[in-house]
């Protein structure tokens, strides 16, 4: 897949469009904190007629779940029955995400930092391991965008060891009985749905266990649930971040997704790996703007008479952009077709998100430099990009664990062994 197919073509057409009239003059409004982000994001699936078709495909997806809940079968996986064949909602080629996502990346990458949260994270994980009643409670009114969501694992001392949590649930009759907290959470100071992952403390031996923690799934109001104010960042200023805290709030069973204690850190690693599957798509949209300002400005700026594209310096400058947006395109398109044909692995989109991700922040820096004193003022789209950039290489996992990762599923590919991140322990199953 070398070209965009049809599809594509008309996303990314009408996309860019409607982004440049009714999002771009907002973008400032949204980084101090005036406008809210997931109000332009409401407004552009309702725009698009997006609310309406997830609404039918969820609302279908309940009717099976019951049936098969009601017939004994265990519930269903997101993958197969959420995406479709086609690897996206309704079977759509998984590319047209990808271009969406990287439109509205060029204008604004923070709407897909919340969207993320809201949906790919929040709703997804509610769908993918909730029961029928779960997901018309709590996913619907979020992929209606009646409420906004959000998804909490990160933890003050858990960051790259994600799954060293400290948030315990602990068993109280027909209740779980949470304590902990969560931070660097996107949508947490605003969210109306969240879901929680949290140890189940049923004595010592269960704490020394990393695999047994669950979700669940609280709403704002509940006793002992707190959040915090939008924290102060670098870049990503649209996207609101902020803590959750726990403070001996009562969960009822139900509110455990799936209602059982089935589900556990695989099924958490899943939905990071969704997350980290969709990351380069990002990075594309912000090179591409970057690249695309660049060569404008490099044909219309002089300095000692001549057009700065005339010098080979900035000649260097705009060949290398071009060279990673080719890459990070191709990257793309590959895994598109990956997670289209169910032959997406790890050792390809961990090692993708490295690369993506460093190539956002060289060519957003370069697009600072070639521009000088005019790239480095927020007049200029390319500052905000900067900021940016800088996130896509630490939100969803550092680029120093996407290396690791990506070395770990290699030798258990090649080798057949486990390899350990923390220590370096490597383990053959045959010996």
């Amino acid at each position: 897949m070398f070209e965009l197919p049809e599809g594509a073509k008309m996303i990314e057409q009408t996309m860019r469009q409607y982004l440049q009239n009714e999002v771009a003059p907002k973008v400032e409004k949204m980084e101090k904190g005036e406008i809210l982000t997931y109000d332009v994001l409401k407004k552009l699936f309702e725009d698009m007629g997006l609310i309406g078709m997830a609404n039918m495909e969820i609302t279908k997806l309940i009717e099976k779940k019951r049936k098969k809940e009601a017939a004994g079968e265990e519930g269903m996986s997101l993958k197969k029955e959420l995406q479709g064949e086609g690897g996206m909602m309704g079977g759509a080629d998984p590319i047209i995400g990808f271009v969406a996502g990287k439109e509205i990346s060029r204008v604004c990458p923070s709407l897909v930092m919340v969207l993320t949260g809201h949906l790919a994270l929040c709703a997804n994980t509610i769908v993918s391991k909730g029961t029928s009643d779960q997901i018309e409670k709590y996913a619907l009114p979020l992929f209606n965008f009646e409420k906004q969501g959000c998804w909490g694992l990160t933890e003050p001392e858990s960051g790259s060891d994600a799954f060293a949590l400290k948030t315990t649930a602990k068993p109280d009759g027909d209740y779980y009985i949470l304590n902990g907290s969560k931070t660097f959470i996107t949508n947490a100071p605003y969210a109306d749905i969240l879901v929680v992952w949290a140890h189940i403390d049923r004595g010592k031996e269960s704490k020394q266990d990393k695999r047994l923690i669950y979700p669940f799934v609280l709403e704002k109001g509940t006793p002992g649930l707190s959040v915090s104010k939008p924290m102060n960042k670098m870049g990503m200023r649209g996207s609101p971040t902020g803590e959750i805290f726990l403070d001996d709030v009562r969960a009822h069973r139900d509110q455990l997704l799936g209602k059982k204690e089935k589900t556990g850190r695989e099924e958490a690693k899943d939905s990071l790996s969704s997350e980290r599957e969709g990351t380069p798509a990002m990075s594309w949209g912000m090179i591409e703007r970057c690249f695309d300002d660049s060569l404008e400005y490099a044909c219309t700026r002089k300095q000692f008479g001549k057009y700065l594209i005339e010098y080979q310096l900035m000649q260097e400058k705009i060949a290398r952009m071009y060279m990673h947006l080719e890459n990070v395109r191709n990257l793309c398109m590959k895994q598109a077709w990956a997670i289209k044909e169910g032959k997406s692995r790890e050792e390809f989109f961990t090692i993708a998100k490295y690369y993506a991700s460093a190539a956002a922040c060289e060519v957003a820096s370069e697009a600072v430099q070639l521009m000088g004193g005019y790239g480095y003022m927020q007049e200029y789209h390319v500052e905000m990009l900067a900021r940016d950039a800088k996130l896509i290489g630490i939100a969803g996992g550092t680029q120093e664990i996407q290396v690791l990762n990506c070395c770990k599923a290699l030798v258990k590919e090649k080798k057949g062994w486990r390899l350990s991140l923390a220590g370096g322990f490597i383990e053959n199953p045959d010996k």
